[in-house]
């Protein structure tokens, strides 16, 4: 790690550093811890081909952080990591690599976790998640810099992969290439079903974190309770169902058997809608099962393009990893198809009388 530490150096404040390590498991940008002397940091260097515009992230950061520091301090239950400056900005650019590189502040002692062990820690993703949305529902979505424009658009992803499949004219003769390509064929009509009813103005934007997966959120060691929100490049205007539908397709996915874990799905619905419910329309309750359907579905579409191109987007392990992540997603979502009625029975079930059509 020396090839970091002028680097780090740089937005150490002239704390002497002593070791630089790799941090989380990101599959876009690169993320290390840095310890020093007088405080640990998490330097991260920004993905460019993803975020080309690492200015508007900034931007975006500092108003959200400034937005929830105005709120009463004991009203806020969430911590959200700061950036820090660095000696010529919020930025560097590193001359010898060409990577732009950004400090946060390193929230501790935490801890973030790949599985859930309880329905206590399920309740918790689900109060954190709608406590952040209540936190930012006071903010005007369109204050915000859109930092990665298409993100969640489904139908455009759905473009974007006719594109590529138009460009690759001889694919290998593989059953699970032609199962995702069947699988795509056969979900294509509901593809659109959110941003159609966006455009009739039945749901509208809000700001949201844009990558709620489970291991974004920050618990006390030892203990069930979150107290924090990390990785908050893609907090920007969106459907506050981008936000639940991947929550659910993080935490509901039992990645032995790509099924869908429904008491978990209820525990989470329920301790969300007991935060944010308040904000929620008859329109927002309606369109909840099309999410958790939907998300899962949009992923794995992203997973099988990114297959198709030679793995350029996604960090993956070996060639097949993504046409893999593909196939799981998919199978989730047959999951979530065989047990619709029972979601949607437990969504009616949450929904108000006041919001009932």
């Amino acid at each position: 790690m020396n090839r970091l530490e002028p680097i780090a150096r740089r937005f150490a404040g002239g704390r002497p550093i002593g070791s630089i390590r790799p941090l989380g498991n990101g599959l876009i940008n690169d993320t290390f811890l840095v310890e020093t002397d007088g405080g640990n940091f998490v330097l991260q260097a920004i993905n460019e081909r993803v975020f080309p515009h690492p200015e508007r992230i900034a931007a975006n950061l500092n108003l959200l952080s400034t937005h929830i520091g105005r709120q009463q301090a004991s009203a806020v239950r969430l911590r959200i990591p700061r950036l820090l400056p660095g000696a010529d900005g919020w930025h560097i650019r590193d001359d010898a690599s060409g990577r732009v590189w950004r400090a946060l502040e390193w929230i501790a002692p935490s801890e973030s976790r790949e599985r859930l062990a309880n329905p206590s820690q399920a309740a918790q993703v689900g109060a954190a998640l709608g406590h952040f949305h209540s936190l930012c529902s006071g903010l005007a979505a369109e204050a915000l810099h859109d930092t990665l424009p298409g993100f969640h658009i489904a139908p455009e992803y759905f473009r974007q992969y006719q594109t590529v499949l138009a460009q690759t004219p001889i694919l290998p003769a593989s059953p699970d290439i032609q199962r995702c390509r069947d699988f795509i064929a056969d979900f294509a009509a509901q593809i659109g079903e959110l941003e159609q009813a966006k455009q009739r103005g039945e749901l509208a934007e809000r700001v949201i974190h844009g990558d709620p997966k489970l291991n974004n959120f920050l618990f006390e060691p030892d203990s069930d309770r979150i107290i924090g929100l990390v990785d908050l490049d893609t907090v920007k205007p969106g459907l506050v169902h981008y936000d639940i539908g991947d929550c659910l397709r993080s935490c509901c996915h039992n990645p032995e058997t790509n099924g869908f874990d429904l008491p978990r799905c209820r525990t989470i619905l329920q301790h969300y809608l007991a935060e944010a419910g308040e904000f929620f329309t008859a329109a927002d309750y309606r369109y909840l099962y099309p999410a958790i359907r939907l998300i899962p579905f949009e992923l794995g579409l992203r997973f099988f393009t990114d297959y198709l191109q030679g793995n350029r987007y996604f960090k993956v392990d070996d060639a097949g990893q993504n046409l893999r992540r593909a196939l799981a997603q998919f199978e989730l979502v047959r999951d979530i198809e065989r047990q619709s009625g029972a979601i949607r029975e437990l969504i009616a079930g949450l929904t108000p009388a006041t919001a009932r059509a």
